[in-house]
């Protein structure tokens, strides 16, 4: 593609912004982008939002209004997940390539059907933003577990743990759906396989009772099988109060590696790797630097800042060079389809059965 992709963001709410911020960075870093358009239902807050970034950035009132206007080539979709098909569809039969924000549809037979109509027409016209595939640390913990040092591994731990609950007006298909499809995208690409069964557990604490955002539990549990000698197990909740917590650990017959570790110190990832008899030298810790924004972002980009913006890069890139996107719609099915299977055996306190 000859000059600069033109690209736009539909939807500026707490993760459009940020896309919006990236794109701005990546247009002055490498000139691979311009940030063409933005389109969101309040559009005197978009307007002024764009006025930051020092040109008149055209602003939209909606998806639709987008896809007619032809002044872009992509766009980032940040929407509410209930309006992710529709929203894709429509942009990408207007000619655009998507990146869409997780998860797919939030429901399985949607997912399916979703799929299905972008396997027909357009099977390299979406990419689905699992960040992590591009987050540092966990990508030099997947060289480590490729090289064996660890021996063959049987477990893998994933949590996420948000510090407060879901947003006034937040929607939510359910905190596995919403929060557990990443350490399960995580899981999938860490080990290559699927899982041949599942199970989880859900409970509602505390958090739930502060925000109008309507959720089944606020804290939840996931576990499944890939045969007799692998299990993973993913712990998400918004109920971590003293900070946002992420954390993997992976469990071999040599050793474990284990990636993050809360300590209210959101900025430094230590990536630390243990043998039987204490750390294994020279990989015994490496440490990641994050990012500081100087605005006000959502405690999981502290986190994942830098891994969002290489997503956003990867994209751009695939764009500009016509190749297959190295996430897509066939990820994010899969995702779905092991936390679908968990919750057709979902476990809580009004199921579980009495202690005698």
């Amino acid at each position: 593609m000859p000059g600069p992709l033109r690209l736009a963001i539909a939807g500026v709410g707490r993760m459009g912004v940020i896309h919006a911020l990236h794109a701005h960075e990546l247009s002055e870093e490498t000139g691979g982008c311009i940030l063409a358009a933005l389109a969101d239902a309040d559009v005197l807050r978009t307007r002024n939002f764009a006025a930051q970034f020092g040109r008149n950035i055209p602003v939209f009132a909606s998806a639709e209004e987008l896809a007619g206007a032809g002044v872009a080539d992509a766009t980032v979709i940040a929407t509410p997940t209930a309006e992710h098909a529709r929203h894709a569809t429509l942009l990408i039969e207007a000619g655009h390539r998507v990146l869409l924000e997780k998860p797919l549809t939030g429901a399985l037979e949607t997912d399916r059907e979703f799929a299905a109509w972008l396997d027909r027409g357009h099977p390299h016209a979406l990419m689905l933003g699992f960040q992590r595939r591009f987050d540092a640390p966990l990508r030099y913990a997947k060289q480590l577990i490729e090289t064996g040092v660890i021996g063959r591994v049987f477990k893998i731990y994933s949590a996420m743990e948000d510090s407060a609950p879901a947003p006034d007006g937040y929607q939510s298909g359910g905190i596995l759906a919403d929060m557990s499809v990443h350490n399960v995208d995580e899981i999938l690409w860490l080990t290559g396989t699927m899982p041949t069964a599942a199970l989880a557990i859900g409970s509602r604490l505390y958090s739930h009772r502060l925000t109008t955002c309507q959720e089944d539990f606020d804290d939840a549990l996931l576990y499944f099988w890939f045969g007799e000698n692998l299990v993973a197990q993913v712990q998400v909740a918004r109920n971590h109060v003293s900070g946002y917590r992420t954390e993997t650990i992976v469990f071999g017959q040599e050793g474990q590696i284990h990636i993050g570790h809360f300590n209210q110190k959101p900025f430094e990832i230590n990536v630390e790797t243990y043998g039987r008899r204490g750390r294994i030298e020279p990989l015994a810790r490496l440490t990641f630097a994050t990012r500081e924004y100087t605005r006000i972002v959502p405690e999981f980009v502290d986190r994942f800042g830098p891994a969002y913006k290489a997503e956003l890069a990867a994209f751009i890139e695939c764009c500009r060079t016509g190749e297959p996107f190295p996430t897509t719609h066939l990820d994010g099915l899969c995702a779905q389809q092991v936390i679908s299977a968990g919750m057709e055996r979902m476990l809580s306190r009004e199921m579980a059965a009495p202690v005698r």
